[in-house]
Formats: structure tokens, C-alpha cells, sequence
């Protein structure tokens, strides 16, 4: 099998374990790449953007008609949503570190969306949780996006009672999050629910009241026994699918398309361990041929394609003025992917599905308002333009057909835009 150059796989490793080459970053080694990126602990760079304060729930109107009461506790939820929007689109930026790109995986993994949440508060304890763990032990942020107080709500586990069981949260536990379907019963649904009672929402946070959880034998996954949520989660990661249908999650989002074969899997598996590692798991795909295999390459979503933007740019979601920063959510929504608002439980799709005639137009108009935006004075007084915005971009080779394109826009601002939308920069390759 043919390889791509070390310096294809350098590019490829920050698309897929960051969002895209910042200046620089191209010239390191593949060596120097992953340490830098599975390495630290923290990242000093995205830590040292400020969390947003003040994400208080609105008051509620305690009359149902009182329209102009419900009109501003929802224009105070959508200030609070854009505020914790933002400060995450900037954490991605200045991100050098695996563990911002791993956290807005989990996001996608775990999807819960503020649509139904609707408590930016909530929203962001989910988001730091799935950060702290992103690259740590999978059953570790497995049993705590159980009882997590977004994740409650988005799948009505308040709802899940004595007597009056809700399977939404058990169900898409298992189905979504941690083993696939085909791995469980309709009856372990129904038992794994009534492990799932017991929680309830309050003010603040997500509350566990004995009185109302369901005790008693339930037998769950051919296990039985009085298992509580954290109990539940633990028998679906004890499960023989669920190594297999996380390392398969991974690797269609970070690897190929096209699924690990068994002795991959195997290899994986191992590198996985009985600890769940997702770091040493990572590492493992990293090492595997498939990830030099030119074959391997994909669409990048439409956040990990403007974030990568932003960077090549050196432009920050938070500094640019509010009007562009409005430009900025509603193209990202233009192209269907918001942070905060995955569509389903189920996710945002990949591939493909980005690739529409109308979110090409919205790509092109967001990467003209960013380009216009930029310092691009390297591409400007650059004798050979072309290869000067691909350097900009991290581009190393165009096709022909997109050199000749490329070649005919004089406007540098214009050339960066029409340049961010090619094939080459558009795919992660």
C-alpha cells in the first residue's frame, strides 16, 4: 500500500486530532506532532481563555401569558447560548492539544442540544466534564454522562419513574453511546430504565432521591442485581461489543470511512485495554498503516473547517466585531453544524452529507467575510499567490484543474476564500 509524504500525514494529524495546522505547525516531524498533541495533560493555550461567567437560568414567567416575560428569559437563553458559543469557538482556535478536538467529539458522541436544554449553565458543566475526560478513561466519562444533568434532560431521564418508567436515556445509552445496535434486548431496556430512577431535576443541578428510585432485583444484560445508574452503565461497558462500537465511533470520525478490519480491531482492542484508554487508543491509530493510507481522507464538518479557517487566519471568534461574529453563528448554521445544537441524539452526519450545493454557497460567503477580515499581506506580496495561500492554509500540493482556478483571482481576500473552498483544503486528506 502506498504511503502519503510525512508531511501529509503531519497535516493530517492536526485536522484529525486538532482543527488544522496553526503557522508552523507543518514543519515538525510526525514524532514531535503527536507528542505535542497526545502529550499534555492541559493545554496551556485554550486554558487560558476564560470560561463565561454568569449563565444564570431566566426567570420564568409564573403567568402563562405573560408574553413579554417569556420574550426576554428567551432572548437572556440565547445571549447566554452565543456567549458560551463563542468562548468555545475560541477555546478551539488557540486549542495545541488533542483534548479540545476530543471534547467536540464527545460532544458529537454524547449530543445533547441546547434547543431542549435550554440552560447554557447545564450546557457548559457538560461541555467542561467531557473536556476533564476527554482523553482519559472511557467508563469514566461513560457513568458520568449518565447522570449528567444536560444529558437528563435532553433524554427525559427527570421523566424516568417508579412505576412509570421513561427508556428514553437507558436505551440510547446503550444503542449510541456505548454498544450498538443489536448488543441488547427490549428487555434490558426496560430493566436498565428502572436502574435510571431515581434522578431528578433541580434548580441547579441534577439531584438523586433515594425515596423515588426504583429498588429491587433487575436483570440487565444477564446480570442481576439492585444496579443503579452508574451500576447499568457499568454492565454495557462490560460488554464484548462495547470495546468494538467505541473504537469503530473513533475511527470513522478521526481515521477512514471505511471500517478497521478485524486484525486492526484486534490491535486496537488491545491498545484500548481493560482501562479503556482512550489516549493509548489514539496513539494506536496513529501507528496503523491505514492512517497514512491515501485513501483514508475526510470532508471536514463544517466547525472543524472554520475553526481551521479562523486559525490559518489568525483571526478570533470572540475579537471580531458583533456583526461578524452574528455572521459567523448564522453561517455555521447556514451549514447545519452549530456547537451546542446537534440535530439528534443520534449526532451530526459526516462525509458526504456536507457537501450540498447550499452549504458550498454558505462556505464561500463565511470564508469571504473571515478573508476580508485577515492580514494577508503574505499572500498580497507574494510573486507565486497560489502556493502563497497554500501555505497560508497548509495546503501543500493543488491539483491543476484547482491551480488554473486559483490562478485567475487577483483579490487576495478573494483568492483565500475561493482557495478555502477547494477540494484540497475542504477535505482533509
Amino acid at each position: 500500500m502506498t504511503e502519503i509524504s510525512e508531511r501529509a500525514v503531519v497535516r493530517r494529524l492536526n485536522d484529525r486530532f486538532g482543527f488544522g495546522p496553526a503557522p508552523g505547525d507543518l514543519e515538525a516531524s510526525v514524532d514531535v506532532t503527536v507528542r505535542r498533541l497526545l502529550g499534555p495533560a492541559k493545554d496551556a493555550a485554550a486554558e487560558a481563555v476564560p470560561a463565561p461567567t454568569g449563565l444564570q437560568p431566566p426567570d420564568v414567567a409564573k403567568k402563562k401569558d405573560d408574553k413579554d416575560a417569556k420574550k426576554a428569559a428567551n432572548k437572556q437563553r440565547a445571549a447566554q447560548e452565543r456567549k458560551l458559543t463563542m468562548w468555545w469557538l475560541d477555546r478551539m482556535v488557540v486549542s495545541r492539544t488533542a483534548g479540545e478536538r476530543l471534547t467536540w467529539f464527545w460532544h458529537g458522541h454524547f449530543a445533547t442540544s441546547n434547543q431542549k436544554v435550554r440552560n447554557a449553565a447545564w450546557m457548559l458543566a457538560q461541555n467542561q466534564t467531557q473536556r476533564n475526560l476527554a482523553l482519559g478513561r472511557f467508563g469514566d466519562l461513560a457513568q458520568s454522562m449518565i447522570v449528567d444533568t444536560a444529558m437528563i434532560r435532553w433524554l427525559d431521564g427527570q421523566k424516568n419513574r417508579k412505576g412509570s418508567p421513561n427508556e428514553n436515556l437507558g436505551r440510547e445509552f446503550m444503542e449510541l453511546f456505548t454498544l450498538g445496535i443489536g448488543h441488547y434486548q427490549e428487555a434490558d431496556v426496560a430493566q436498565g430504565a428502572r436502574c435510571l430512577t431515581g434522578w431528578v431535576l433541580r434548580k441547579d443541578v441534577a439531584t438523586f432521591e433515594r425515596k423515588r428510585f426504583d429498588t429491587g432485583s433487575k436483570t440487565v444484560l444477564g446480570k442481576t442485581g439492585d444496579f443503579d445508574a452508574k451500576g447499568f452503565a457499568r454492565l454495557a461497558l462490560a460488554q464484548p461489543a462495547s470495546a468494538g462500537f467505541v473504537i469503530g465511533r473513533l475511527w470513522f470520525r478521526l481515521v477512514s470511512a471505511t471500517p478497521p478490519d478485524a486484525a486492526t480491531v484486534a490491535r486496537l482492542t488491545t491498545a484500548y485495554g481493560v482501562n479503556r484508554d482512550v489516549k493509548s487508543l489514539l496513539t494506536a491509530m496513529v501507528a496503523e498503516a491505514a492512517f497514512k493510507d491515501p485513501a483514508s481522507s475526510l470532508v471536514k464538518e463544517p466547525v472543524e473547517w472554520a475553526v481551521g479557517l479562523l486559525r490559518a487566519l489568525r483571526l478570533r471568534p470572540s475579537k471580531l466585531e458583533e456583526k461578524e461574529q452574528t455572521k459567523l453563528l448564522a453561517g455555521l448554521r447556514g451549514m447545519g453544524q452549530l456547537p451546542f445544537r446537534p440535530p439528534s441524539v443520534g449526532g451530526w452526519p459526516a462525509g458526504a452529507s456536507w457537501l450540498t450545493t447550499s452549504a458550498g454557497v454558505t462556505r464561500l460567503q463565511l470564508a469571504q467575510q473571515l478573508a476580508r477580515k485577515a492580514d494577508l499581506s503574505t499572500v498580497d506580496n507574494a510573486t507565486d499567490r497560489v502556493s502563497a495561500v497554500g501555505a497560508l492554509l497548509g495546503v501543500d500540493n493543488w491539483t491543476a484543474r484547482t491551480r488554473s482556478a486559483l490562478a485567475g483571482v487577483k483579490d487576495p481576500a478573494q483568492l483565500t476564500a475561493v482557495a478555502a473552498c477547494a477540494p484540497e483544503y475542504v477535505v482533509s486528506g
